[in-house]
């Protein structure tokens, strides 16, 4: 349409679209204007009114608008919600039901581990001697066996935190708990189960040192999880690398593992002591190599563990047995420690430099310490200076629990309860070992940090320390005291019960793989 007089005419040329409603302005007169001026009026009182409704009721609360991935940002809208509730209840989220599958499964994200042990050294003190470990005078009774754990689950992250996020936490510092579940598996749904750690079997009649497990007292550690772990192991080898501890363990593992896939046993040596198996569905290789000394030494002892000859041992020469294996290995668990307590002539560069407990002997008493630490430095001089990049785990002493005596003297271990912490301190003889591992873990992780080496420490040492329960004690053999109540017998208050606590060592190995 053409300009009006007064409107500037021209040329210019505009629809109403254009323009919108207010082109049609001009063509108003003064009794629609009228009409219009008194709605708006009343147009502003009503919206008087609303708002002073408002102001005196709830808050607005705006609602985040949900996207989807089939809808654009045009289609989001900004719900407003007004409550008339005194006592607002969160909005509840819609959940969908999870699926059985494992497919499905999230596993919790994995809790930064600190291993930091630097409080330990300035706390440790270090003193000669051997002796077993002191009992707290105010030891308390932990509850019964079998109670259920009342700790509450920690609060969800807020809206601000990412997820996943945790704070540091130490996993190897806690207590027992009672643990209603128990063990996954039985000394029935297990065939690797050693005769010696075979405690239901042989007769033993409490059941209460099932019934507890490991929580660290910062966080939640989240159970093994098998089918995780045997995804995460796919075309991958693995090797528990020391003494009989080791076997211990990977037999404990071994038991887990086997309530998803069976595996098969592909190699073992003479005395069974090292073996190796199979798992075909997921191409994954476990191993346990008996080195009890980890480096070369020359051992005159039956299977009961009595000596004809002192031990020959080289402190410059690592086990062959496992050291020309390593390359193989995606994962190795190295520990030690025990064996060294054992009389012992000390070799280096062809020449007897001293020995531990070698009386009638002209030789220097160097004692088990001195060659501990010349063997661990060894061992992680090997490890990080070796172009093969495997995963490394130290794992700490194991504390026996031996009372009124040693294995040898009619020592036992007839408790049923775990020791909560501050009831039991360690012994001179395991506080000297650890901090010898300690302090060459640290000088190690230094070196393999600049080589690429992923060096950790299963510290176990606490928390086995605290169960004293879980031992065969004289259930190392079958009916111990069938025939005869009063005959002696020799307790093992060393090794562990299968199932036990040393099945709690899987959940925090699985939760430093996670977090690595």
């Amino acid at each position: 349409m053409k300009g009006g007089g007064g409107g500037g005419g021209g040329g210019m040329r505009s629809s109403s679209s254009d323009l919108g409603p207010l082109c049609l302005w001009p063509k108003l007169n003064k009794h629609n204007t009228h009409i219009l001026l008194k709605f708006g009026v009343s147009f502003l009182l009503v919206g008087l009114a609303f708002r002073l409704l408002l102001s005196s009721s709830d808050p607005i609360t705006f609602l985040p608008p949900s996207f989807s991935s089939s809808s654009s940002s045009s289609d989001a809208v900004v719900a407003v919600a007004v409550s008339t509730n005194p006592h607002p209840v969160p909005p509840v989220l819609e959940s969908t039901t999870a699926s059985s599958s494992f497919s499905s499964y999230s596993p919790p994200p994995p809790l930064p581990i600190i291993d930091d042990h630097d409080q330990d050294h300035a706390n440790a003190t270090a003193g000669g001697g051997g002796g077993g470990n002191t009992i707290s005078s105010n030891a308390t009774t932990p509850p019964a066996n079998g109670t259920q754990a009342t700790a509450s689950s920690p609060p969800p992250p807020s809206s601000n935190e990412q997820v996943g996020a945790a704070p540091k936490c130490d996993i190897f510092r806690g207590d027992w708990v009672p643990d209603g579940l128990g063990p996954v598996y039985t000394n029935k749904s297990c065939p690797e189960i050693e005769a010696h750690q075979n405690c239901m079997r042989n007769g033993r009649p409490d059941s209460g040192y099932l019934h507890w497990r490991w929580s660290p007292q910062d966080c939640e550690l989240p159970r093994f999880d098998p089918r995780i772990f045997l995804d995460m192991m796919r075309d991958k080898s693995w090797a528990f690398i020391g003494d009989s501890i080791s076997r211990n363990h990977v037999q404990s593992l071994l038991c887990i593992l086997y309530q998803v896939e069976e595996a098969v046993e592909v190699y073992h040596d003479e005395a069974y002591r090292s073996k190796r198996w199979h798992f075909a569905t997921h191409n994954f290789t476990l191993s346990v190599i008996w080195t009890p000394f980890l480096i070369e030494a020359d051992v005159f002892e039956d299977s009961n563990g009595v000596s004809s000859s002192e031990i020959q041992l080289h402190l410059d020469k690592l086990d062959v047995l496992w050291m020309e294996q390593y390359k193989s290995f995606d994962y190795a668990v190295i520990a030690g420690g025990k064996w060294f307590l054992k009389t012992a002539i000390y070799h280096e560069n062809g020449t007897v430099l001293g020995c531990h407990y070698c009386p009638g002997r002209n030789l220097t008493e160097l004692g088990f310490d001195y060659a501990y630490r010349k063997a661990l430095r060894l061992i992680f001089n090997f490890v990080t200076e070796s172009q093969h990049r495997a995963m490394v785990i130290f794992r700490t002493i194991t504390p026996d629990h031996f009372e009124n005596g040693q294995w040898f003297s009619g020592g036992t271990c007839n408790r049923t309860v775990p020791f909560k912490e501050g009831e039991i301190e360690m012994n001179d003889v395991d506080r000297i070992m650890r901090n010898i591992e300690l302090e060459e873990f640290d000088r190690g992780r230094g070196t393999g940090s600049k080589n690429g080496v992923v060096l950790k420490l299963l510290d176990t040492t606490r928390l086995a320390l605290l169960r004293p329960d879980g031992h065969p004690g004289p259930y190392r053999q079958f009916q111990p005291s069938a025939k005869d109540k009063n005959t002696p017998v020799q307790n093992d208050c060393l090794h562990w019960c299968l199932p036990g606590p040393i099945d709690s060592w899987n959940d925090l190995m699985m939760q430093m793989l996670a977090a690595a």
